[in-house]
């Protein structure tokens, strides 16, 4: 982009130090819907150990492109001067990389357009956000030219890999070797990725600590929403005849997963929120990187794990030819039961790194679940479902009732913060009215 147009739109903006997410960011957001969708839709077409390895492969992958886009949201304002234009080049690959997913580890003997376009697609987003932070950053400045760069092996590798694993899986006749080669190809590039970022916390300043924790938070609401959608469409809710089974399910998914919106967003998200703007240089930006670049993944894969065993099950109990009392079939309840421990260990490893606390309780959840994962499978799929609301929803109400007065005095500091804030923006916006002297204001003049 040239200088002339960059004048044009406007340059870019720098985060400020008490910056929020900004309404684009959200926009950019609305294609990682999509492409959790389709993991969750590509695995649930056939659920086997190798379907939910590659599941889990893609998402990780798909992850680590969300994260290097929050480290650019966090130096620059997404919805500011030239730098939409870009992201929107960002968006476009990144919806081809998803439309692309479904055939990433397709048989190779039937050719590569799928995988290749999944390996241009990352390496054109990927190129978005280097290229945006070379403009911002490191055009005039040697010091940031050499931290960018250190950023440029793992993309470059990473651009490798993802093409060997497209094209020389379909060089080989063997099409166990093949697999494996390919599937090896996409693990390399999971260790680079997650490996490299390990090194240091240079790249991982955090400006503004309330729109880190933000970004992160409305990305986990979104999976939250994206697992109902699954739910809701995947198993054929949408224009089957209502019975009572079916609404009972909906009811029964509805509640525990606000139930797993309560665990992260009651106590732990806000004093995590808190934890992270209290910490300052290098604490903070191991912090930022720690608990929500690497600890987020889990309670993502988490959602997506227990959104397919709700689907499954919700999908035989929306159909009139089965029993309702028939147990539940297939890998429906551990994945139900499982997901749902997953999401909760990874949401215990966040609350222990940013607050360095741990709580008996969602403890005892995770081994309890572990535990009625055999009792589930011999129920009736609506009873397992109404065992695990059950477990969820009573871990809610024994943390609400033992941590009564820490969640209170922390929700008392929030609303006076929110307060706060809201009384100084609008103070600020009353010098938008018209003041004694009619003078307008600035949209209006």
């Amino acid at each position: 982009m040239g200088g002339n147009r960059r004048r044009r739109l406007g340059p870019a903006v720098a985060v400020a130090p008490g910056a929020r997410v900004d309404r684009f960011e959200v926009f950019f957001d609305l294609v990682f819907v999509f492409s959790f969708f389709i993991i969750t839709r590509a695995t649930a077409a056939e659920i086997t150990g190798t379907s939910l390895l590659h599941a889990m492969l893609v998402l990780a992958v798909l992850w680590w492109t969300w994260v290097v886009h929050s480290v650019v949201a966090a130096r620059i304002r997404l919805g500011q001067g030239f730098v939409p234009v870009l992201m929107v080049v960002g968006m476009a690959a990144l919806f081809c990389f998803a439309l692309a997913l479904p055939q990433a580890f397709s048989d190779p003997r039937e050719g590569s357009a799928g995988p290749v376009v999944v390996a241009v697609s990352y390496v054109a987003l990927r190129g978005v956000h280097l290229f945006l932070l070379y403009l911002y950053a490191a055009r005039d400045s040697p010091e940031e030219r050499r931290r960018l760069l250190r950023f440029a092996p793992e993309v470059v590798l990473s651009t490798f890999l993802l093409l060997a694993a497209a094209l020389v899986p379909a060089l080989i006749d063997d099409l166990g070797w093949a697999t494996l080669i390919r599937d090896g190809l996409w693990l390399a590039v999971v260790l680079l990725q997650y490996g490299t970022g390990l090194f240091g916390t240079e790249g991982w300043a955090v400006q503004s600590a309330e729109h880190w924790t933000e970004r992160y938070d409305l990305i986990l609401i979104i999976a939250l929403g994206e697992s109902v959608i699954s739910v809701g469409v995947g198993s054929n809710l949408l224009g089957q005849p209502p019975t009572w089974p079916a609404i009972a399910a909906a009811v029964l998914g509805i509640f525990f997963t606000a139930a797993l919106w309560w665990a992260h967003y009651d106590v732990i998200g806000p004093a995590a929120r808190i934890a992270l703007h209290a910490a300052k240089g290098r604490p903070r930006a191991a912090m930022a990187r720690d608990a929500f670049a690497y600890l987020y993944l889990p309670m993502i894969a988490g959602i997506i794990l227990f959104a397919l065993g709700a689907e499954e099950i919700v999908r035989r109990i929306a159909r009139p030819d089965v029993p309702v009392g028939e147990a539940a079939q297939g890998p429906a309840v551990p994945l139900l039961f499982g997901g749902v421990a997953c999401y909760l260990c990874g949401n215990m490893l966040f609350q222990f790194r940013t607050l360095r606390t741990l709580s008996w309780t969602r403890v005892a959840a995770v081994v309890v679940l572990a535990a009625c994962i055999p009792v589930g499978v011999r129920l009736p799929g609506l009873a397992a479902m109404g065992l695990l609301t059950a477990i969820c929803v009573g871990l809610v109400a024994a943390e609400v009732i033992i941590m009564a007065e820490g969640r209170q005095a922390l929700h008392e500091e929030v609303i006076r913060e929110r307060d706060s804030h809201e009384a100084s923006d609008a103070a600020w916006r009353a010098r938008w009215r018209e003041n004694a002297s009619g003078e307008q204001p600035p949209g209006q003049r």
